[in-house]
């Protein structure tokens, strides 16, 4: 069970309540719109992350899911592998985001992209030789998105945990 109350949609504003819509109503939004503000520019730069730029969906996917790993957020997991499945990541692929290392489902670029995900939650910042392995790989766009998806989903990852947003049915996760 959430630990506030999730927010009172009735009273929150025409925006709000229009984003609430697009997004299905999830739990993470409805906690979210106590702060409409903060709710409505998130929504905007997770719309970038997702729909927008030049990173491969599959390669981002993969990234978030293994954030929501890293960061122990189940809710971002389930979710997040219901998308990547929708836009190209394998079941495969799904179960192995656990152990990739030893898993041979992933590509070279899926793999450095990965490793670098690891890095960026479990170091102060990727090694030289991680980071030079994905930049190899990536055009400095791309690379900047992987970034910023990852750390935007760490963020995400640890808002679900702190405010212990209850899960939904998987069809109504976002």
């Amino acid at each position: 069970m959430a630990r506030i109350d999730y927010c009172d949609t009735s009273k929150s504003n025409e925006r709000t309540k229009e984003i609430l819509g697009k997004n299905r109503n999830a739990n993470l939004f409805r906690m979210m719109a106590h702060s409409p503000s903060y709710f409505e520019q998130y929504c905007r730069l997770g719309g970038a992350i997702r729909h927008r730029g030049e990173l491969d969906p599959v390669v981002r996917e993969l990234a978030i899911i293994r954030t929501g790993i890293l960061c122990e957020a189940p809710y971002e997991i389930v979710a997040h592998k219901r998308i990547g499945k929708n836009i190209g990541v394998t079941d495969e692929q799904n179960e192995a985001l656990e152990n990739w290392e030893a898993a041979a489902c992933f590509n070279e670029v899926q793999r450095a992209a990965l490793a670098f995900t690891d890095e960026i939650i479990r170091l102060r910042r990727p090694s030289d030789a991680t980071f030079k392995a994905i930049a190899a790989k990536l055009t400095p766009a791309a690379l900047v998105e992987l970034q910023l998806a990852v750390g935007f989903y760490i963020m995400t990852s640890k808002f679900l945990e702190t405010f212990d947003i209850d899960m939904q049915p998987v069809e109504q996760v976002v």
